[in-house]
């Protein structure tokens, strides 16, 4: 449980962190709150050869209305994003998913940038983000780029973000009177979700004039339920497209749980999901 043996770096600005990343090539990391790099790091599952700590970089620790979206600084904690007045009004769905991360000790250290940066398929903010159509800013040696969440999670761990690049910000969109709901299946409360469902509706007469419904811990990357989706806005039936749920999915079989389980447990927590949204 003792990570290999690696240089340290602590940056005292993004463009500061963005010229070590250059200099020390592909095998730095960014290092903020910790608690997703550094267990990869004691397993040696990780050995970068160099941490850039960005951990203090205080201007990427905000929350702020920004007027058709509230915008979230990579850095803000855990604890920050939960408590914030700014996400009860405008985004609870944000704020209540980031109060589930974990407990109250990693909410209070780990980001929301490391955490949606490291990629990991059972985080729950990047399901949320995902469902959202959130946008996030990444900086690099050409300046600033914004990218889309459901091209940002691209594999197992990996991320659109280049190896020169910094997470600097969030953008999630304003509910503006959307339902929402986050259901997670997890053996204590700490743990990472078995599976978890993230939904964001509208309801029109007879049915649903938007759906979106993303998944967590079903394949190699949170993704979309598009059939849920589809059959939500074509149907309206919760029933029947919960039961599509688990539709092109990829959900692996661990010490956790069977891919048949999750696959079952996806349809549940849809169902749930979906109508305890529709019910706001």
């Amino acid at each position: 449980m003792i990570p290999a043996a690696f240089e340290y770096e602590r940056a005292e600005s993004v463009d500061g962190a963005i010229s070590l990343l250059q200099q020390h090539g592909e095998d730095a990391k960014l290092l903020a709150g910790g608690h997703s790099l550094l267990p990869l790091m004691k397993l040696r599952l990780a050995r970068p050869s160099v941490l850039v700590d960005i951990g203090r970089l205080s201007d990427l620790s905000y929350v702020r209305d920004a007027g058709d979206h509230v915008a979230i600084g990579a850095l803000t904690r855990h604890h920050d994003v939960a408590t914030s007045d700014v996400l009860a009004s405008a985004n609870p769905l944000v704020s209540y998913a980031a109060g589930q991360v974990g407990d109250p000790q990693v909410r209070h250290v780990g980001t929301i940038g490391g955490s949606v940066a490291h990629g990991d398929p059972a985080s729950d903010l990047p399901t949320v983000l995902l469902a959202l159509d959130a946008t996030l800013v990444a900086k690099g040696p050409g300046g600033e780029r914004e990218i889309a969440a459901a091209e940002f999670f691209s594999g197992l761990f990996e991320t659109a973000l280049d190896p020169d690049e910094v997470l600097t910000e969030i953008r999630v969109p304003k509910l503006d009177g959307a339902g929402w709901s986050y259901q997670k299946f997890h053996r204590r409360a700490q743990d990472w979700a078995i599976v978890g469902v993230a939904a964001v509706v509208t309801k029109s007469s007879g049915g649903f004039s938007r759906a979106s419904v993303a998944l967590t811990n079903m394949g190699e990357a949170p993704m979309r339920a598009n059939e849920v989706e589809r059959l939500l806005l074509e149907t309206g039936d919760v029933s029947a497209a919960s039961e599509a749920a688990d539709a092109g999915t990829n959900p692996t079989s661990d010490t956790f749980s069977s891919g048949e389980f999750r696959r079952h447990l996806a349809k549940v927590l849809t169902r749930r999901a979906v109508e305890e949204a529709g019910s706001r």
